[in-house]
């Protein structure tokens, strides 16, 4: 296809943006869906049409993994090896896809037939190990069905994904790809029927508009817009508790309260969906069993902060979500909940999608921001924050998918109803993805007060009868706990006060056959990939940190290796313009700290300190 083909619609998503420069990605994926791959003349031709130098569309090429510059195979097999897969034995899984493909990660078979990709997390932890195949994730590449089980009273749901067998995926990476809309749609492992966030999650016809209709959606918003104040629906969420659950754990309320009441510049809602943090998965959930959800709750907030436009800047790998969120939007807006003028109230809202492309940094509130823009995903220096000065700088609130999913339930329900839910500093549930060495993989609603201990019972347990060894309570970033510290509460301050974080809501469960330095390793290398290379400390220190934990797999360690680890991790901390150092540090000085013994044998014999001989951590 010439690019020249491409104009009019290129024209289409400009007409998306306040700013011409905020199309970078989308003309990006315009031109890689349609091309293939994005080479040196496609390059200028999006110069062209944002008015920008060459060098500017290159640097974003360059910065964002998902963009190719040359071509690739008809398909693309991208194999996660992040530590929750890992844990699973995804080393495996790749060494048999490259004695079958016979090629390695970043190349394509001789007839071009696939191109086979390591990735770091792809946020399906539940299929672990897992791929994605042109646009579908697959997985577990060796699982099978599971059974159901208890937690908190409700029951689970066990299921069996699509494409459950590795040779069954080769063979489909082998044939022609199908549209995205026939490829069957894979079904989660496990969900529950919880009060606030997944009561909709095990009925599909309840994802779109008349089921959400029929269990009262829509409700709050109309309440909201027609008989509460701005000031007044702030007021209710202030008094809720709901605190932001993409990991930093701000009070909402006080949030949107930041918010400048007289200014002339045009305020902005934009929803962090760029869901990437390892062991996390629970957003994706949302955005594809119940979207009208997160869009109800985004009316309520733009009404409460005085937005007009918002955008929902969602993960360049969640393709179905994507698709699934764009259509339920499509049916708000034939049924006037969003737009001009929504149910005859006067207050107008139009809402986009914009994809990411594979950056990490890109979940920290203002690298999205700058992102969304047009630029490399770069965090900013706050101050000014976001809702002073943000998007286009105006003044923005980022919100998290699953936070504003909730805010429909505290304006039906009351915010005494959804405080008492959770615990004195922290109100209602919220979604946990509990994932590694148990029973059952999966997402489970509970109170933030339920315990991490039992997180994992209600799980099934640690897999093949073994015992726990290590828990991370809250993604790849939060400091790891021991065994004998898993009776702590799930929510922000219980967390925090036991040494680690609620972050993200990721569990990511080890047993005894892990490897705790191999582990490092895994965490090490994720954190080294995915530093966005502004700051110095972190650019140079997560390269230096994965270079020495991998000459200690190598058997080429020193014991004064991890002292020089803690003293590099200590020296990150703190020294940057966001917290990404501060999450490269955290493992590194929890898993030292607490399992040196296991280090250092490691040194000293080569060996790990695995049981039983089995292997958790492949590398």
């Amino acid at each position: 296809m010439k690019l020249s083909d491409l104009e009019g619609e290129a024209g289409e998503i400009l007409e998306r943006y306040e700013h011409p420069k905020a199309g970078m990605l989308p003309l990006l994926w315009l031109v890689q869906e349609n091309r293939g791959y994005v080479s040196q003349e496609a390059e200028a031709w999006v110069g062209r049409i944002l008015g920008v130098a060459r060098s500017q569309v290159r640097e974003a090429v360059s910065f964002y993994n998902m963009f190719h510059t040359r071509p690739v195979g008809r398909r693309e097999l991208r194999l996660c090896t992040s530590l929750p897969c890992m844990l699973r034995g995804a080393g495996k899984v790749l060494e048999r896809i490259e004695e079958r493909l016979k090629i390695r990660p970043g190349e394509t078979t001789p007839g071009q037939e696939v191109t086979l990709t390591e990735v770091e997390c792809l946020c399906a932890c539940e299929m672990s190990p897992m791929a994605q195949l042109d646009q579908r994730f697959i997985g577990p590449l060796e699982g099978g069905p599971l059974e159901g089980g208890p937690l908190e009273g409700g029951p689970l749901e066990g299921g069996t994904l699509e494409g459950g067998t590795l040779d069954a995926v080769i063979l489909d990476a082998l044939t022609e790809p199908g549209s995205p809309e026939s490829a069957p749609e894979p079904e989660p492992y496990i969900s529950t029927d919880g009060p606030v966030l997944s009561r909709r999650f095990r009925d599909p016809d309840g994802t779109w508009m008349d089921g959400y209709l029929a269990d009262d959606g829509y409700v709050a918003a109309k309440q909201a817009l027609t008989s509460m104040t701005p000031e007044q629906v702030i007021d209710e969420v202030l008094s809720a508790n709901l605190r932001g659950l993409g990991g930093a754990g701000f009070p909402t309320g006080r949030k949107w309260a930041f918010v400048p009441k007289e200014t002339s510049k045009p305020k902005y809602l934009v929803v962090n969906a760029d869901e990437g943090e390892p062991g996390t998965f629970k957003d994706r959930y949302i955005m594809e069993r119940d979207p009208h959800a997160l869009l109800e709750g985004m009316i309520i907030a733009a009404y409460a902060i005085g937005s007009h436009k918002a955008y929902v800047y969602i993960r360049g790998e969640y393709f179905r979500s994507a698709q699934r969120l764009q259509r339920a939007i499509d049916e708000a807006q034939a049924q006037g909940w969003l737009g001009k003028n929504i149910q005859g109230t006067g207050f107008d809202l139009d809402v986009v999608i914009h994809r990411g492309a594979g950056a990490y940094i890109c979940g920290e509130e203002t690298a999205l921001l700058t992102s969304l823009e047009g630029g490399k995903g770069f965090p900013r220096l706050k101050p000014p924050f976001p809702a002073i000065s943000g998007l286009f700088g105006c003044p923005t609130i980022v919100n998290n998918v699953e936070t504003l999913a909730c805010v429909p339930f505290i304006l039906n329900q009351g915010a005494e109803r959804f405080a008492e839910l959770g615990t004195e500093s922290q109100g209602g549930t919220r979604l946990f993805c509990v994932c590694g060495h148990v029973v059952r993989p999966g997402v489970y609603e509970a109170s933030v007060g339920v315990t991490l201990r039992e997180l994992i019972e209600g799980a099934g347990g640690i897999r093949d009868g073994n015992e726990l060894k290590a828990v991370i309570p809250g993604g790849i970033s939060a400091k790891i706990l021991t065994a004998g510290e898993i009776d702590v509460a799930m929510d922000f301050d219980s967390l925090t006060a036991a040494g680690s974080m609620a972050g993200s809501g990721g569990v990511i469960v080890m047993d005894e056959t892990t490897c705790m330095v191999e582990a490092l390793e895994s965490a090490a290398r994720f954190f080294a990939d995915e530093s966005c290379g502004q700051c110095s400390p972190c650019r140079e220190g997560t390269g230096w940190v994965h270079r020495i934990v991998r000459r200690i797999i190598d058997g080429r360690g020193r014991l004064q290796d991890l002292d020089d680890l803690l003293a590099i991790a200590g020296d990150m901390e703190g020294n940057t313009i966001c917290v990404f150092a501060d999450a490269a540090a955290w493992p590194v000085q929890s898993y030292i700290t607490k399992f040196r013994h296991e280090f250092e044998e490691y040194i000293r014999s080569g060996r790990s300190g695995k049981k039983k001989g089995a292997v958790a951590c492949q590398t």
